[in-house]
């Protein structure tokens, strides 16, 4: 395995992760085409998975994980 080759467990948390931050974003400009500039309960829920799915990939892949 090379140094920049993906696993299939790392292929997974980076699709995992992707989705998650698509979804987030997704809640984001349908809150902010709604008016609605606070954090909402179900902002704050998708952030908080979007966070947790990162945490699994490394940060050379694009999430929080050193």
């Amino acid at each position: 395995m090379g140094r920049f080759r993906k696993t299939a467990e790392e292929k997974k948390a980076v699709a995992k992760m992707k989705a998650a931050d698509a979804a987030l974003n997704e809640n984001s400009d349908r809150e902010f085409r709604a008016g609605i500039r606070d954090e909402t309960p179900e902002y704050q829920r998708l952030n908080g998975v979007a966070n947790e799915a990162a945490a699994e990939v490394s940060w050379w892949h694009g999430g929080t994980r050193r």
